[in-house]
């Protein structure tokens, strides 16, 4: 399965990173590395903001 970015929907192949949201440790948070250098908002389904 390839992951899509969160905040861009961009499909991430090689470079982003994937990480437990730190709120709910639930869901699986996927960004590229373009929306991580620009410190682009990401939203989790249980409403965690983060950076």
């Amino acid at each position: 399965m390839i992951d899509k970015c969160i905040s861009c929907s961009k499909k991430i192949v090689n470079e982003g990173v994937k990480f437990k949201c730190p709120s709910c440790l639930k869901e699986n948070i996927c960004r590229c590395d373009a929306c991580r250098k620009k410190a682009v908002q990401y939203k989790c389904k249980c409403g965690f903001i983060g950076p």
